[in-house]
């Protein structure tokens, strides 16, 4: 699969979750942070994408701990939660 396939695909599933609130965590992440993506941090966040939200989220938010596999500088920047756009 070509690389444009993958961002637009990790896109589509970063603005899909199935609720308002992870759609604008994961997919504002997705939208602020992919276009620096090298293939191992494309790679990173198609991993995230299959997590249960409610542990990203918690992840991001500092309520539970981050999974080895998952600390890196990309979570790092999720825990920064800036990217966070909510239209009013």
């Amino acid at each position: 699969m070509s690389e444009n396939t993958r961002l637009s695909r990790a896109k589509f599933r970063s603005w899909h979750r199935g609720t308002r609130e992870a759609d604008y965590m994961i997919g504002g992440f997705f939208d602020r942070y992919s276009q620096g993506w090298d293939e191992a941090g494309l790679l990173w966040f198609e991993n995230l994408l299959d997590e249960d939200d409610v542990d990203v989220m918690a992840w991001a938010l500092g309520t539970q701990p981050v999974p080895e596999r998952f600390q890196s500088e990309q979570m790092e920047l999720m825990k920064k939660l800036d990217y966070v756009n909510i239209p009013r």
